[in-house]
Parts: structure tokens; sequence; C-alpha cells
């Protein structure tokens, strides 16, 4: 389906102007431009690209680790339906693998295009390169290379005012792939010489072919055929959902009642003395694997886990939890997943599920990751396996798509 975004040599142009003004401060890994197309990488998980492709075609594709719900759509959908086979798909199936192919936008014949899915589910394309699609966040974005990046001492509305001008001066410039020193010496000529390399800059911004001597932008040759590929058939949601699905209709294999041990006395004695009513009356249920614990509060919860979390409390609860439940192993049979330990001020009573998921423990929205489940399976003997052990496979999740060789 149609997409509106600016023309691919805008973009570009945009794109190798905040290389080229950022390699001047020594920062050369936020946004770069190289033989295989431009690059922003923030370091927080979030990414974008664009691809020059022969034929004055191109694409822009990306994944925001907040903002792409395309990756994690239930049901999933598929970016690259319908994609035509001059992309270079080695990359774009590389991101769908790693679940970090959040948009991608192909152009050709001056129209942009991507797979059908709704405008509401999205894409995290704005969170990613928004900078580069719209002129204002453009200019906004060379400002804070002087205010941001370099630090600029004096902030004040007429400086402002002035590195706005000399941004939009520069932009322009870019733009009409007619960048010089002088224009760059107008926006970071205010910084101090030392923290300023011009030449390193201009070297950047004429490779990327922005100014009057450079030749055009690098371009890559066109795919000649859609490969095969590997898609989601079920997103990790929905794996996990079938997985849980699986898990509360399982019976408990038969184990040996663990031997009373330190670790339960002291779990014992946090959860009586966090008892609501101060009465030693409490019950905690918990879920846990070895790297992600969740609670759920039942009749009588302890104390932190009400109201506000009291966060020292969970941190005090985490602690004993995985020190009881590694004291815990089962030689064969491995550990629990999920703990019921109800108190009274005389005793206790506790439960525990290895191989189910207990209607105590109702929530849907606890994540147990299917590779910690993995995990935990890899280590018990396979008489203890339980029978939904073979939906853990990645491969589950995934379907081949025939190519097409054209």
């Amino acid at each position: 389906m149609p997409s509106d975004l600016p023309p691919p040599d805008l973009l570009w142009n945009r794109w190798a102007l905040f290389a080229s003004a950022l390699t001047a401060l020594g920062v050369h890994d936020v946004y770069w431009c190289a033989t295989d197309g431009a690059h922003h990488d923030d370091h927080g998980g979030n990414r974008s690209r664009l691809v020059l492709v022969d034929g004055g075609r191109a694409v822009l594709f990306g994944y925001d680790h907040e903002y792409s719900d395309t990756a994690t759509a239930t049901p999933p959908i598929d970016l690259l339906a319908g994609a035509p086979a001059w992309l270079p798909w080695p990359e774009l199936l590389r991101w769908q693998a790693d679940d970090q192919l959040g948009y991608v936008h192909w152009y050709d014949d001056g129209v942009w295009s991507r797979a059908p899915y709704p405008d509401d589910v999205s894409d995290g394309l704005v969170a990613t390169a928004r900078s580069v699609l719209d002129a204002e966040r453009a200019r906004l974005e060379l400002v804070d290379v002087v205010f941001e990046w370099g630090e600029h001492e004096r902030d004040d509305p007429a400086e402002r005012d002035d590195v706005a001008g000399a941004a939009t001066r520069l932009l322009a410039a870019a733009e009409a792939r007619a960048l010089d020193a002088g224009h760059l010496s107008g926006l970071l000529g205010r910084l101090p010489a030392d923290a300023v390399d011009l030449t390193a800059a201009l070297a950047v911004a004429d490779a990327a072919g922005i100014t009057p001597a450079a030749g055009t932008p690098p371009v890559v040759p066109a795919g000649t055929a859609v490969p095969d590929r590997r898609v989601r058939a079920l997103s990790v949601n929905g794996h996990e959902d079938l997985v849980r699905a699986a898990m509360r209709e399982e019976p408990e294999r038969q184990r040996t009642e663990p031997e009373p041990c330190a670790e339960l006395d002291a779990l014992v004695g946090w959860v009586r003395g966090q008892a609501p009513a101060g009465d030693g009356r409490c019950t905690l249920l918990v879920a846990a694997t070895d790297t992600s614990l969740a609670t759920q509060r039942g009749p009588r919860p302890p104390l932190a886990l009400t109201g506000e979390t009291d966060w020292q409390g969970f941190r005090e609860l985490s602690g004993l939890t995985r020190a009881l439940r590694t004291a815990e192993t089962h030689p064969e049979g491995g550990r629990w997943f999920f703990l019921r330990l109800t108190t009274t001020p005389e005793g206790y009573a506790v439960e525990r599920r290895y191989d189910s998921w207990p209607d105590w423990y109702p929530s849907p929205r606890y994540d147990m990751h299917l590779g910690d489940l993995r995990t935990e399976l890899d280590r018990r003997a396979p008489g203890y396996h339980p029978s939904w052990t073979p939906l853990l496979d990645p491969e589950v999740a995934w379907r081949t798509v025939p190519g097409d060789a054209g």
C-alpha cells in the first residue's frame, strides 16, 4: 500500500548532513553513511536504515524497541509481504529473524509503498527516523548538535535564534548538495576550535554526495529474486500463550517432597512477619524462573505487595525465594516454577508446581519466557519433561514462505 514519505534523495541529504555535523564533533556511530547506505543507531535499541538502490529506487527500514508494535503484533504482521525482488533481502531477513524489523518502506517509480497493516499500529518509523522525515525536526536535530552534543556554553534566546538560522541555512545547502566549510562553520564555528574538525566533516559530506565537488551518493545493486524466507506464524506473545495454555492442562509428575531447609524457614519467617493483620496469617503466590520473578495477590497478601509496592521488601522476597528455589532443586526433576506459601501463627503450608500452571496463579500477564523454560527443562532428566516440551521449539512459531525467482 502507498505511504506518504519525502523522496529518498531528501532523506539521504538530511541523513548525510547529520553524519557530517556529528563527525565534526568526533561522533561517528550515531548517524553515518557508507557504501551500503545510511545508518542511524541511538544505542538504546532503536535503529533506522536508508539504502539507495540502483535504478532510482530506495528502501527505508528500522526498529524501535518501544514503539515498533508491528514486530510483536498478534497475529504476526509480515512486513515483507508483496515486497519487490530488488530489495536488499539478506539484511532485511536478518532483522526480521531477530524480531527487530518494525517497518519497511520501498520507493520505486516516484512512489513509496509498504506491506498492509492498520495505520493505528505503531511501527516505530516516526520514533526512529522523524529527524529526516520532517524539515522542522531536521532543524531541531542540528540545534541539538550544538547545544546537546557540543555542550555550547552560551544558551540564551538570542543565541538559540542564531543557531536555528544557521541550521536552516545548513539544511538548505545540504538539500541542494552544495554544502561547504562555510556552511558548517556557520553552525559549528561557535564551539571551541579544538572540539570541531571541519575537515573530517567535509570528508563525510563529500563521500555522501552533498558537496558541490562530490559525485552521486552511493547506491547498491538491485536484487534479482525474492528468496525463500521464514516468517512468524506465531508472535512471541502468541507462542507464549500457546505454551501457557498447555501448562494449564498439564498434570504434575510425582516427585519426592523437598526436605525442610533453612531457606524455607527464612521465607516462612519473612511471610509470617508480613501478615497484613499482624497475626501471622499470610499467603504468598509467586512465579519464578532463573531470570524472572513475579507475584500475585492472594488472600491476605504480604504487606510489601499491597498498596504501593515496597521495593525493598520485594527485593528481600526475591532473594529469599530464589535461594529456596535453588536449595530445593530436585536432582532429576529440576526446579519449581510456582509456589504458594500460606502461614499461620503456628505453622505453614506450601505447594509447588514444576510442570503445570496452577489455577491459584491466575495472571495471564506474567510472561514466563520460553528461553527460561527451555533452560529449566534442559537440566531435567527426560522422564521429567512435561508433554508441552516440544512446544518450546522456536520453529513452532515460524513458517516458510516460498520465494519468487522472477
